[in-house]
């Protein structure tokens, strides 16, 4: 069995519109599909940063981890920096795991939109 490691998934996603349940159901699918892709379980999440650009404002990102029954894990909301020119309405997130996986073994998800952040990842 190979020892477990912290390590950190980063991921993004652009929403559609700034509503609350659109928000939710986005993010939500951000967070399934870290875990997924990363074969993770909420038990090894140790904290979960979310970022948002300055137009968003209809809820906390973070309020679509716990409708998906994260609870017990450390969650923070912040906003990004306003620069011009950057992509509006993403939420970015940056989630402290306990995991088997090595660095180089780590899948980072960008979904829709948001994959133009970071072109240099495969998805």
């Amino acid at each position: 069995m190979a020892e477990r490691a912290v390590r950190a998934v980063r991921g993004a996603v652009q929403l559609d519109r700034d509503e609350a349940e659109h928000m939710n159901e986005r993010v939500g699918q951000l967070l399934t599909t870290v875990l997924e892709r990363n074969n993770l379980a909420t038990e090894d999440l140790i904290s979960i940063w979310f970022t948002a650009t300055p137009d968003l404002h209809s809820d906390f990102p973070a309020a679509a981890a716990r409708k998906l029954g994260i609870v017990d894990v450390p969650l923070i909301c912040a906003q990004e920096l306003e620069v011009a020119g950057a992509m509006p309405r993403v939420v970015r997130i940056l989630a402290h795991t306990e995991t088997e996986l090595p660095r180089s073994g780590i899948n980072h998800v960008y979904l829709g939109a948001a994959a133009a952040l970071r072109k240099d990842i495969a998805q």
